[in-house]
């Protein structure tokens, strides 16, 4: 009633038999479910019509973007992430791999240490906060992507292996790449907090680079230059000395 449509057709809509569904009707089952932004665009394409996923699906290995690679190398001084659409890691830097405790080499998965290393839930104090997100994120894309074989195992496999990604699945969240508060314990450099904001390329929307930002002179940002210098290369200094 509230969106204006019959029984009998909002029926067809929840069991997938009503194929061609317009823009006005989505706009109307938004507005009556009260639908925030993402769970717009997440409706949006659940209803999209097959072909055009069929047609967006790319199984080419994706390779980072030049000019996020050089954000990425540019901002040496904070942990920083560059991820794929199925969480892959792209590329990250030497603080990241030293905040988090994994090397995290390009190629891996990102989600797969969230979920299968004990060392995420031992690092990362609010696991959970973004465990969860994670998962809903990981919604999302599948809903972008539903030939996505490999996304699809992945999610598969995770809610096999894992209650905790089985219970938030079935919970039906959606959210989207979105900046959140990451804390961290260090084992050596003690509690660590982080902003994480997200930065993606107009023209490759399906890679976001992940920067652990820090507010001015606080714990985590004086603490981070020594860090820093545990996995700088050794300087090799002349020798002086008469002879040397």
């Amino acid at each position: 009633m509230l969106a204006g449509l019959s029984p009998d057709y909002y029926s067809r809509l929840e069991q997938g038999r009503q194929a061609n569904i317009s823009t006005e009707v989505l706009d109307a089952l938004a507005r009556a479910l009260r639908l925030d932004e993402v769970e717009r665009a997440h409706l949006r394409d659940l209803a999209a019509p097959t072909t055009r996923h069929r047609a967006a699906v790319s199984h080419a290995l994706q390779r980072p973007d030049p000019g996020l690679l050089r954000l990425l190398h540019t901002l040496d001084h904070v942990p920083v992430l560059l991820l794929g659409h199925r969480g892959e890691v792209l590329a990250r830097n030497a603080l990241l791999t030293e905040v988090l405790g994994r090397p995290l080499e390009p190629g891996s998965s990102f989600v797969r240490f969230m979920f299968q290393d004990p060392v995420a839930r031992e690092r990362i104090l609010n696991w959970a906060d973004f465990a969860s997100a994670t998962v809903a994120t990981m919604r999302r894309e599948i809903a972008r992507r539903p030939y996505d074989n490999r996304l699809t195992a992945l999610v598969d496999e995770l809610r096999t292996s894992d209650p905790d990604v089985a219970r938030w699945w079935d919970d039906h969240a959606v959210r989207d790449y979105a900046s959140v508060t990451k804390r961290i314990q260090h084992p050596a450099a003690g509690p660590m907090s982080f902003n994480i904001e997200i930065v993606c390329a107009p023209h490759e929307p399906d890679q976001r680079l992940v920067v652990y930002t820090t507010e001015p002179d606080s714990p985590t940002a004086r603490v981070l230059p020594l860090l820093a210098s545990w996995n700088a290369a050794p300087v090799i200094r002349p020798d002086t000395r008469a002879g040397g």
